[in-house]
């Protein structure tokens, strides 16, 4: 059994995954201690040929591509668990790159706590053009979910979990409480998400601390694509969409109603310090963000 397996399902960006792929064979940790599972979920483009090429050029790596039929993000990283083979799963999306530590330190991370089930490491923002003027920290957690909590390990807050793009576990933890859920997470063009909450909030249910690991760093790569106001409005109804799934599926629907009445009021308070602070377009940004989520929210 290797030690680490990481996984990165891909969905028509092969030279979005040959840069991810290119810092994943640049790794401090040993090859033989870990491998990389590809899990292409039903890409159309020329993932398969670009993969084949890469993979025979890095020959003395563990690489290897799997295929899951059924689509969405949940189900290509569940399939990803079931054909790997390492202590640990660590999970990692295909616009990121890593640090050349990253491996290392989640293995290390691991055998120094016996006890930890689940960590997540930082994730820095990396724009492809210039970060746009109405970019706040609240509208960027959308987007990017840029996370530094500490310069050592650390635990989680209550109301953080790790991001979606840089989480591991040991392998236990999916036959202790399941894994992603496929009514959750993107599925082809569509932008919900959750998943990785929704697990998150089933491991500290069974009793189970949630890690920040600073040194399993990457970098996530923020197109121009992702910072127009048509995909701002689709991922801000989408947010909303995939809270309400989850509210649903646990009873938890009147609550959450309840909490968004509350943060919309938040939301009006932070707006207008940016406005008198002179900074028009991250309140406008805001309010659209909330408006979007709270749409999602309320929508049958």
């Amino acid at each position: 059994m290797k030690k680490l397996s990481l996984i990165i399902a891909t969905y028509n960006r092969s030279q979005s995954l040959l840069r991810t792929l290119s810092s994943v064979v640049a790794q401090s940790a040993p090859a033989q201690l870990w491998e990389c599972v590809v899990v292409n979920n039903n890409s159309t483009d020329d993932t398969i040929e670009v993969f084949a090429r890469f993979a025979a050029e890095n020959q003395a790596f563990n690489l290897r591509m799997v295929t899951e039929t059924e689509q969405g993000l949940s189900a290509a990283r569940n399939c990803g668990i079931r054909a790997s083979v390492g202590e640990i799963v660590a999970i990692v999306d295909d616009d990121e790159t890593l640090e050349s530590s990253y491996i290392e330190s989640y293995i290390e991370f691991f055998d120094s706590f016996p006890t930890a089930m689940a960590a997540g490491g930082a994730v820095r923002a990396v724009y492809e053009g210039s970060r746009p003027r109405w970019m706040s920290h609240y509208t960027e957690r959308m987007i990017a979910n840029p996370l530094d909590l500490d310069v050592v390990v650390t635990l989680f807050p209550k109301n953080r979990v790790p991001a979606g793009g840089n989480m591991a576990f040991r392998r236990e933890v999916f036959e202790r409480v399941g894994s992603f859920n496929p009514r959750l997470g993107r599925n082809g063009q569509s932008l919900i998400g959750g998943e990785e909450n929704d697990l998150f909030a089933r491991l500290r249910g069974a009793g189970e601390l949630l890690y920040f690991v600073p040194n399993a760093a990457i970098d996530h790569h923020i197109p121009q694509s992702k910072l127009t106001d048509d995909y701002f409005d689709r991922l801000s109804y989408n947010v909303g969409r995939s809270k309400r799934l989850r509210a649903e599926a646990d009873g938890n629907l009147q609550a959450l109603l309840a909490d968004e009445r509350r943060k919309r009021v938040v939301t009006y308070i932070l707006a207008l310090l940016y406005l008198l602070t002179f900074q028009r377009s991250k309140a406008q940004y805001l309010i659209r963000m909330r408006k979007g989520i709270s749409r999602g929210i309320e929508s049958m």
